[in-house]
Parts: structure tokens; C-alpha cells; sequence
């Protein structure tokens, strides 16, 4: 008896080392695997998130093309690397002139917000308060900044190390949609395996939680960075046609308060009323309606886009895009919030799923 109990416990020994084994060896190879793949896990991830984003256009494509595949994905590709690499070229030329700006006028002590313009003498009364106001920031974040010169460049050490990420993310953003081509091209191979990996992570509900992270990351991405991007492309478009100086600047914090769902009013608002101190009435006219129509644009892409879908509360979103940002720089501004909503979604499924 004695002997059985001594061979059973080296038996359980043997099986426990033996588990212990594979599990390191298991362990050390996908620590390794993720090292290697550390530095493209953003690319890739976005990547896949355009993927599945882009998938029901370029189905329209395979169906247009008569069952081709190949020629879609090109093309679709193609299209996206060109609606990027060209404005992206001018904005960050106009984005790096306005940062080297803004930096050579602190370090010269000039007013880092201009006074009103001389045409503002020939303003309406009812003007006056506005003109106070802008002469009155003019003259006290100038006094600001100078008492606490030490914080202000500390800060402005992190806003332009932020925003000369901006050219990097742009370059991460052209390989993920080279990368998202090559995806939708073995897409339905892709589909298959995506629905095994969900089986096998969330068992019967494995089906469930794929289809609702595909459509979480559709709705998203059309009905929330889709928008921001049109109402930045919209507000760049004006800022370069009537001349607004460092136009790219400004295009790029469309970009970023759009996302966060703060909206593009705290950049339009302030330049419509600069262009009418400084240009022509006609400019700055028709510069301002432009903005009006961007600024309720809002309310009339997001229900369009995302139709009868359950809208994503406005703080995760926000949440996702600033967190994202701070943690991975410009790609993180975008993934951030697809990530931070994807986890929200399938958090709320899994508390109302039954066992």
C-alpha cells in the first residue's frame, strides 16, 4: 500500500513538473512572439480595425468588379492612401512651420495670442466686449506666461514633442491601411479564424460577442471618428482657401476636439472672429458660414451614419481618444476610442448574457 501511495504522488509529481514545463516553455514563446511584434501592434491593430471598418465597401467593390478581388483591394487601397498622403503632406509642412511659430514667439516675448487688428476700430459697438475681451487675453497670457515661465515650458516641451508625433502617426496611419489591404484581400479565410478565436475565448457565446465587435467598430469608426475627420478635412479646407496662417495647426485640433467630442467650435469661433479683424468682409463672411455649416454638420452625419444603432455615451469615447492619446500619441487619439468603446460594449453584453 505504502508502495502504490509513494508511486501515485511521484506519478502526480511527474504530471505537476511536467504542466509546469509546458506552461513555461508556452509561456517564453509568446513573450517572444510579442516581443517581435511590440513595435507593429498599434499598425496591426489599426490595421484590422480599417479592415473591418472598410469590409462592407469593398464588398460593394467585389460585387461591382463581377467577383474580382484582387482589383478591389488595390483600388480601395489605393483611394484611402491618397485621401491621407496628400492633405496630410500639407498639414504637417503647416503644422511644424505654426509649432516653430509659436515656439520662436515665446522665446522672443512677443504676445503669443496677437492683439485686435486695426479694422476693429471700425467695429459695431455691440462689438466692444469682444474686442475688450481679445486685447485683454493679449496682454495677460502674455504676464502669465512669464511668471510661470518654468511650468509653461514644461508643458510646452510635452505639447511639441505630442505634436511632432503627429507626422510619425501619420506614417503608422499609411502602413495600417497598406497592412488593412492585405486583410480585406484574405478576408473570408480571416472571418473564419476570427470566429474560432471567439469561440474558443467566450464558448457559445463566442458568435454573439464577434458580430458585436465588428459592428461596435463599424459604428465607430463611421459614426464618430468618420465625422471628425470630415468636419477637419471641412475646416482645413477653409483655413487654407481664405489664408488663415498656420492653417495645418488648427486643422490638427479639429481633428483632436473632434474626436474627443468637444467639437471644432473653440478653434473655428476664435479664427472667424480673428479673419474679420485682419481680412476682407467677404472672407471672413463666407469663412464664417462655413464654419456654422461644419459645427452643425455634427447633428446631421452621426444619425445618418450610425442609423438606428444605440449611440456610445459621449465620456467613453472621450475617455478612449484622450487616453489613447497620452498613452500611444497620435494612432492612440484614434484606437483609443474604438478600444475603450469595444471593451464597454462587450462589458454590458457579458452582465446581461446568461450563463
Amino acid at each position: 500500500m505504502e508502495k502504490q501511495h509513494l508511486d501515485t504522488k511521484e506519478n502526480q509529481f511527474e504530471k505537476i513538473t511536467d504542466i509546469i514545463i509546458r506552461l513555461g516553455a508556452l509561456a517564453i514563446i509568446l513573450l517572444w512572439c510579442f516581443a517581435i511584434l511590440q513595435p507593429f501592434i498599434l499598425i496591426l491593430i489599426w490595421a484590422i480595425v480599417i479592415a473591418i471598418a472598410m469590409y462592407p465597401v469593398y464588398k460593394s467593390f467585389v460585387k461591382l468588379m463581377k467577383g474580382k478581388k484582387k482589383l478591389p483591394v488595390f483600388l480601395l487601397t489605393l483611394v484611402l492612401l491618397s485621401l491621407i498622403i496628400i492633405p496630410s503632406t500639407l498639414v504637417t509642412e503647416s503644422l511644424y512651420e505654426g509649432v516653430s511659430f509659436l515656439t520662436q514667439t515665446y522665446q522672443e516675448g512677443k504676445p503669443l495670442i496677437p492683439p485686435p487688428g486695426e479694422t476693429t476700430a471700425n467695429w459695431p459697438s455691440f462689438a466692444k466686449p469682444v474686442i475688450d475681451i481679445w486685447q485683454h487675453a493679449s496682454e495677460n497670457l502674455q504676464e502669465t506666461v512669464l511668471q510661470y515661465s518654468d511650468q509653461v515650458t514644461a508643458v510646452g516641451s510635452w505639447l511639441v514633442a505630442a505634436l511632432a508625433g503627429v507626422g510619425k502617426g501619420i506614417l503608422q496611419f499609411n502602413l495600417s491601411i497598406i497592412i488593412a489591404g492585405f486583410i480585406l484581400a484574405y478576408s473570408e479565410d480571416l472571418k473564419i479564424v476570427f470566429k474560432k478565436i471567439s469561440q474558443k475565448l467566450a464558448g457559445a457565446h463566442g458568435a454573439h460577442f464577434a458580430n458585436l465587435t465588428v459592428q461596435t467598430i463599424q459604428n465607430v469608426v463611421k459614426g464618430f471618428l468618420g465625422v471628425a475627420i470630415i468636419q477637419a478635412v471641412m475646416a482645413g479646407l477653409g483655413f487654407f482657401i481664405a489664408g488663415v496662417p498656420f492653417a495645418g495647426l488648427w486643422s490638427v485640433a479639429c481633428l483632436i476636439l473632434a474626436i474627443v467630442q468637444i467639437g471644432v467650435g473653440p478653434i473655428v469661433i476664435p479664427i472667424a472672429i480673428y479673419m474679420f479683424s485682419v481680412s476682407d468682409t467677404t472672407t471672413a463672411i463666407l469663412l464664417s458660414i462655413w464654419f456654422v455649416i461644419i459645427m452643425i454638420s455634427d447633428n446631421i452625419l452621426k444619425p445618418i451614419l450610425l442609423g438606428k444603432n444605440a449611440p456610445v455615451p459621449m465620456p467613453v469615447v472621450f475617455v478612449g481618444s484622450i487616453g489613447g492619446f497620452i498613452y500611444s500619441g497620435f494612432l492612440g487619439l484614434f484606437l483609443g476610442a474604438v478600444v475603450l468603446t469595444i471593451g464597454y460594449k462587450l462589458f454590458l453584453t457579458w452582465i446581461e448574457t446568461e450563463n
